[in-house]
């Protein structure tokens, strides 16, 4: 059956990757994506804490970065017990993995961000994502441990049922397709001097970057943007 994958974003302990994989047992998850994780990979107290989840972690692929470990997928929800400056959707945990159950019955791949124990994802990691997933928990005590998150994702998955039946709808777009559209943009308004002055440089960036991973794009949609701005340029520089 077609599943999320769970990414955890540069975990920093072996044994709260176990128990994440333990955790996406539990509710019949099988697909675990690790991306720079601190102490190595693969990592012997992980296998332990696993107990008889192993597996996941003998089958979960290893990335040196996030956009790495993005690339295939359509749909990205971001867990985070932080408030952000970014503009998202912002999904409980039982209608995010409803969406996820939804968006998959029409054929997507969807991923499920989990940042690392100590401070959560980071805003570069939130901007890739489609929308922003928050546990209606105490706002005195927010913080919960990886798997913890984990495991309450994985229950919703569960609960949310069967994937609906598929149904024909415009192919989306990747993350890989949408970073190229991104680094094509960025590059060229660049080149045009937008990202002024120097010191808004970057959240002028981060900002763009959060637009795009936003919005709910096609591939046709991303070929019309691609040639709308090589349209612009060939008019400048003709």
């Amino acid at each position: 059956m077609s599943q999320p994958a769970f990414v955890l974003v540069r975990p920093q302990m072996g044994e709260n990757v176990g128990a994440a994989a333990r955790a996406m047992a539990n509710f019949g998850l099988e697909q675990m994506r690790v991306v720079a994780p601190r102490d190595g990979w693969p990592n012997p107290r992980a296998v332990a804490m696993a107990s008889g989840a192993g597996r996941l972690l003998d089958a979960a692929s290893l990335h040196d970065d996030l956009p790495a470990a993005l690339a295939d997928r359509h749909l990205v929800l971001a867990t985070t017990a932080r408030p952000r400056g970014l503009v998202k959707d912002v999904l409980t945990p039982e209608a995010a993995m409803q969406l996820a159950r939804r968006r998959i019955g029409e054929g997507q791949k969807v991923a499920v961000l989990f940042g690392p124990e100590r401070a959560g994802l980071e805003n570069e990691d939130v901007a890739l994502a489609s929308a922003v997933v928050t546990v209606p928990v105490d706002p005195a005590f927010p913080s919960l441990n990886l798997a913890q998150c984990v495991l309450l994702m994985a229950y919703e998955w569960r609960r949310a049922g069967a994937p609906v039946a598929p149904a024909e709808a415009a192919e989306s777009a990747t993350r890989r397709e949408i970073t190229a559209l991104a680094d094509h943009y960025e590059e060229r308004l660049t080149e045009a001097g937008f990202f002024f002055p120097e010191a808004k440089a970057g959240p002028m960036r981060l900002n763009l970057r959060n637009l795009w991973n936003r919005l709910s794009l096609t591939h046709g949609d991303v070929q019309i943007f691609h040639g709308m701005l090589r349209q612009l340029v060939r008019r400048r520089d003709g």
